[in-house]
């Protein structure tokens, strides 16, 4: 099986233990950040904000297997990284657990659609 590579203008892959398992054509990433008010004695307003824990929730649109990816069953996948890397700089999202997939299929054929996910961390590096 050859493997399909979309024209994005940047590599978008799935990957566990650094095996490439499948590209994807786009993503769409979201983080929040949990704030939390500090209060003084007395004060009717905040005197500052803690943060809390950041998660990053990712939609991938059109993930296809590549050859790495055969065989491999997506849905008991857990723990793999989501690696974005751009002209100038390279963006990992790790330990991420998948939320929902939705599937077509052809003959021989499987297509993920769109895949929601959770990483526990984001990682960005710049390239030199």
């Amino acid at each position: 099986m050859t493997e399909l590579i979309f024209p994005t203008g940047q590599d978008i892959y799935l990957e566990v233990n650094g095996r490439k398992l499948a590209v994807v054509e786009s993503y769409r990433a979201r983080s929040d950040r949990e704030l939390y008010p500090v209060e003084a004695m007395g004060e009717s307003e905040p005197s500052a904000m803690q943060f809390g824990r950041t998660r990053y929730t990712l939609e991938l649109n059109r993930v296809y297997p590549c050859g790495g990816g055969d065989g491999v069953d997506f849905h008991a996948l857990q723990g793999f990284n989501l690696v974005v890397a751009k002209p100038d700089r390279r963006i990992v999202f790790t330990d991420c657990q998948w939320s929902s997939i939705t599937e077509s299929a052809g003959i021989n054929d499987t297509l993920m659609e769109q895949v929601t996910l959770s990483a526990g961390r984001r990682t960005e590096w710049m390239n030199q």
